[in-house]
């Protein structure tokens, strides 16, 4: 048996003249998506395996194919004879290209038997000198292949050797995505082992002396740049190497780290930056111990990939093309990140910014440059907060993404740069004054925890584009839009379309058992988002200009055309958030409100008057002339009373359709005319609130009605136990009573917020409209016989799936919010369910 160890990514290069059986080799040891065979694109490009005249063309696609897998973090084998240097010269290349390890597997079988083996085939037509020729540009190569760079080199001589050769994949040192922490990732400690005490310690890590006990289950993550500059480099080496050989730690190197290991080698080094200090504190100490200190320097690896690929550890940062890659270049990526080469005024190498650049879908975790306070940027952060400067000491808890520092006991050595920070100032938020089109334009697919991918087609996206780039708020705002509403099934109950019997029956069929029915307030949808002051919105949400909230439409638009309107209406929520006690209970300065605005003529005024009293006022005119022509030429015997009888009821139903949209018209000249009703307290600092079933949303807002009782307007509603015949006929009558007397009617939700039923994800609500509600919607007319049953036919998948992705796109949003994910990612989901607002559905659904 021939074992062969293969890193689980690498680009593996099968070597070997023609007849040596690199094609039957490979489809015994790879998958077929894994190799990519040189013979394969000849017959792809023109037809024939055999046509050397298509080899040029062959290899572009071959090595394109290459890059795409490479690009993806595949493993990949190419086999092709590669006995000259200039063709395995492409193959390095290309490793080094896309930092993985080139690997050479070569198949150097007796001249003899390859002879043999290419006189049995008929499918190959060379000269009998190809063969030696390729065999001695081979042996000649074998002693080079590792000067060439291949980091792994295989020889198999014989048949007997390739038959017994078996291949194991490993992982990189890197790839540790199988360990899944919780982790306490710890910043620069730069030999402050007092405060490394300290953090450890209230992090829950038992620590006397040298003896650590971790709390159960987590691991600490030490960044790097252990040593130089502090007052203890030796002991804080002594603790971490203890903590790292127990395996209750891992540590990447810093550049300090690996700059004091190359002194420690004996290597020529020049003593500044605080090296000199930990050399000197070392002197004190035995061979062995920086014999051993040394070792472990060497033995560190330039990053960690953790928990699946949801974290990387890296000293000074890491891009994503170079996550769980290993080359030089990511070495020294994660050492000193990305400079330009030249050096700013304090003599200082000057640093590109890689993670304003940061799209990945990895948390880097990170140090190496001091900031006074740790500071998210795109999915990544600066925990060097410069203890050793005086600052302090931090700790990133995971998952739980909470930040713990202890103070530096006192400054141990002054920064060559400031650490200053401009007040109010942060890398996110600066970086988020601009949005980049890039990250909204073209078809996207946004994941999201409810409902997995949703996928935003490039149409959809242009449509959101203009919308939002001319008539949405702030984008800063922007943090929630909610979703569409289905209604419920189609009633065949005569003189019905919509009923609440169906959506009942639809929640049952779904696995819902109790339902709560909330009265449909017929105003305008809007979102509420309010601070309790102007420094939380500058703090939480980035906008500086005084403002302490905003009022804005479904569609993002902002609610009030009013300044002062809108900044009374903000004031006096504020208000009832106080005398409510929530802004206490929620322990928090901003909440997310999904609320109806009355009276619907405050938004609609216009569609009310160039739509629907249009119609009203020519149905007015015209009918009653149409009658009295009618009747006259009825009362001169005409055969005329089945139009009659017809026309007087089209009269009936218009009045009704002028009756049903009039109580809905009001005048507003201030806030005293306006009404709120809020339903869902959506979100506050830490928490998004659909954990909670709707009784908590409605039992909280009606507290604001209870605060401010001339704003605001509780929801009235009713819970529903769907097995219980007499619950479902008492929530019917309710709502029958609601519509008679004018109402919209009602929505019905899951009593949790979000419900799975046996199909997945469930509708978060439905809507059952009231009769004559319906007239305003569907046209006067629409109850006549013959109109009712037409418009049974609707369908509503579309409306349906639809209002799921919103639905799940909307509680993203938020929750990337409520994390303090950069703006980019918040504005994904709002921007998604404008995008889907597009799609092409009937708007009366």
């Amino acid at each position: 048996m021939t074992p062969i160890s293969l890193p689980k990514l690498c680009l593996v290069a099968l070597i070997g003249a023609s007849g040596s059986g690199k094609t039957t080799f490979a489809r015994q040891h790879f998958q077929p998506g894994e190799v990519l065979s040189s013979d394969a694109f000849r017959l792809l490009v023109s037809g024939d395996e055999n046509a050397q005249d298509a080899t040029h063309d062959a290899f572009e696609a071959l090595y394109f194919v290459a890059r795409q897998r490479l690009k993806r973090g595949l493993l990949t084998v190419i086999d092709a004879t590669s006995v000259q240097a200039d063709a395995r010269k492409q193959i390095v290349a290309l490793a080094k290209e896309f930092d993985v390890l080139p690997v050479a597997v070569v198949l150097d079988l007796p001249e003899d038997v390859l002879t043999a083996r290419h006189r049995a085939r008929s499918d190959r037509h060379f000269g009998p000198h190809v063969i030696p020729q390729q065999v001695n540009q081979l042996r000649k190569s074998l002693g080079k292949l590792q000067a060439e760079g291949f980091r792994q080199v295989t020889v198999l001589h014989t048949p007997e050797e390739v038959d017994a050769a078996t291949f194991t994949r490993t992982r990189l040192y890197n790839d540790l995505r199988h360990e899944h922490g919780p982790f306490d990732f710890i910043g620069d400690v730069h030999g402050c082992l007092t405060e490394l005490e300290e953090l450890l310690t209230t992090l829950g890590y038992s620590v006397d002396g040298l003896q650590v006990v971790p709390p159960p289950g987590r691991r600490a993550v030490f960044l790097g740049d252990l040593v130089d500059r502090g007052p203890d480099t030796p002991g804080v080496l002594r603790l971490v190497m203890g903590m790292v050989g127990a395996g209750m730690a891992l540590c990447v190197p810093g550049n300090h780290d690996e700059k004091l290991g190359r002194a420690l080698r004996g290597e020529k080094v020049k003593a500044v930056h605080g090296l000199e200090r930990s050399l000197e504190q070392l002197q004190d100490e035995t061979p062995e111990f920086r014999r051993a200190v040394a070792d472990f320097i060497r033995s560190l690896v330039s990053h960690y990939v953790l928990d699946d690929g949801k974290v990387v550890a890296a000293h000074a940062g890491m891009k994503e093309a170079f996550q769980g890659r290993a080359s030089g270049r990511v070495r020294a990526f994660a050492l000193y990140g990305e400079t330009t080469g030249e050096t700013d005024e304090f003599g200082l190498p000057v640093r590109l910014n890689w993670a304003a650049e940061y799209r990945g879908k990895a948390v880097v975790v990170y140090g190496h440059t001091p900031v006074p306070q740790a500071e998210w940027l795109n999915g990544t952060i600066d925990i060097d907060t410069g203890c050793v400067f005086g600052g302090s000491l931090t700790a990133l808890r995971y998952p739980e993404m909470e930040l713990v520092s202890v103070q530096a006991h006192e400054v141990y050595s002054e920064p060559v740069r400031p650490l200053g920070m401009v007040p109010g100032s942060s890398a996110q938020r600066e970086h988020d004054e601009l949005l980049d089109l890039s990250d909204v334009t073209g078809k996207r697919v946004i994941e999201t925890r409810l409902r997995g991918r949703v996928t935003i087609r490039e149409d959809e996206a242009a449509a959101a584009l203009e919308s939002v780039s001319r008539f949405a708020v702030d984008p800063r705002w922007l943090v929630y839009l909610p979703p569409t509403m289905s209604p419920s099934e189609t009633s065949r109950r005569d003189g019905y379309l919509e009923y609440p019997a169906e959506a009942f029956e639809h929640y049952r069929r779904a696995g819902v058992e109790h339902v709560v029915c909330e009265e449909k307030h017929m105003g305008s949808r809007a979102v509420l988002v309010v601070t309790r002051d102007a420094d939380t919105a500058a703090e939480r949400f980035g906008l500086r200009d005084g403002s302490a909230g905003m009022a804005y439409t479904r569609t993002g638009r902002r609610f009030f055309e009013n300044s002062d309107m809108e900044e009374d209406l903000l004031t006096r929520t504020r208000n009832a958030l106080s005398d409510s006690g929530l802004w206490d209970e929620l322990q928090t300065d901003w909440v997310v409100l999904d609320a109806e605005i009355l009276p619907w003529s405050l938004k609609a005024g216009s569609l009310i008057r160039e739509q629907y009293a249009a119609v009203g006022a020519a149905a007015g005119t015209t009918l009653p002339a149409e009658l009295a022509v009618l009747e006259v030429a009825v009362g001169r015997g005409l055969p005329l009373e089945d139009l009659l009888l017809r026309t007087r009821q089209r009269q009936e139903m218009t009045q009704g359709y002028v009756q049903a949209y009039r109580q809905y018209v009001r005048r507003v000249s201030s806030l005293a005319d306006v009404r709120v009703a809020p339903f869902h307290l959506l979100a506050s600092e830490g928490a998004v609130h659909i954990d909670h079933e709707h009784a908590w949303h409605l039992e909280r807002l009606g507290r604001l009605a209870e605060a401010a009782p001339a704003l605001f307007t509780a929801t009235a509603h009713r819970h529903v136990d769907l097995n219980d015949a007499v619950s479902c006929a008492e929530a019917e009558d309710w709502w029958l009573a609601l519509t008679a007397t004018g109402g919209e009617g009602m929505v019905v939700k899951p009593a949790s917020f979000v419900a799975r039923g046996k199909k997945g994800l469930v509708q978060p609500g439905v809507k059952v409209r009231g009769q004559e509600y319906l007239r305003i919607i569907y046209g006067p007319e629409y109850t006549a016989p013959q109109n009712l049953e037409r418009l049974r036919g609707r369908g509503l998948n579309g409306k349906r799936t639809l209002a799921l992705r919103e639905f799940a796109l909307g509680i993203e949003g938020l929750e990337r919010f409520v994390r303090r994910e950069p703006l980019r990612r918040v504005h994904e989901c709002a921007f998604g369910v404008l995008a889907l607002e597009s799609e092409v559905l009937d708007p009366r659904l």
